[in-house]
């Protein structure tokens, strides 16, 4: 059936995600001097992960099914721009106990 008002601003809202998360995937491997983290809550969030303090690990999930066809193949292309990009290495970081 036609999704609901509700669930077409849901998926709009999860693209403006994916697409900032994108853009600052894009500026992280072409080492711009500005990456825009803060244009979505999203690479707010990400932003010390991404920023090469932590291992970073994406999962895409794909559809079998011909109709999810567009989908998968968008989501094969976001794993390959995210593959394409190094954040360099991940910080070891001791935690010290207080007393």
């Amino acid at each position: 059936g036609e999704p609901t008002p509700a669930a077409l601003r849901e998926t709009r809202c999860i693209n403006r995600s994916l697409s900032g998360l994108g853009d600052v995937i894009a500026a992280l491997a072409s080492q711009s001097p500005h990456v825009p983290y803060r244009n979505s809550k999203l690479t707010t969030l990400l932003e010390p992960s991404l920023a090469g303090g932590a291992k970073v690990l994406m999962v895409v999930t794909l559809s079998p099914l011909l109709e999810h066809l567009p989908e998968t193949l968008c989501s094969l292309r976001f794993a390959q721009k995210v593959r394409c990009c190094e954040v360099g290495l991940p910080q070891k970081r001791l935690l010290t106990q207080a007393k």
